[in-house]
């Protein structure tokens, strides 16, 4: 994932923390068969835990990063240029 999926992660999480603390705490509205409460408390507890988890994948996209090292090698027949690419999270 990058770091954009994790944003909307975190704002898709953010908008289910508030519809769902609206329902837990604002809304005093009774129906039969369906708890308002308790579904405000299950859309609360669910955007909490993609907020954090977009979180995360914003902090761990933000880590890996490519480290490039250019030069110049003398051989032989003259010079050649060397470019060397390794991701940090890559085995060696």
């Amino acid at each position: 994932m990058n770091r954009g999926a994790g944003t909307g992660l975190m704002g898709f999480g953010a908008v289910l923390v508030v519809v769902g603390a609206i329902l837990k705490f604002a809304v005093s509205a009774s129906t039969t068969g369906l708890s308002i409460p308790t579904v405000g408390l299950i859309l609360l507890l669910v955007g909490i835990v993609l907020f954090v988890a977009g979180l995360a994948v914003v902090l761990m996209a933000g880590s890996r990063r490519s480290v490039t090292r250019e030069g110049i090698q003398n051989v032989p027949g003259g010079q050649e240029r060397v470019v060397e690419q390794q991701d940090r999270w890559s085995a060696p």
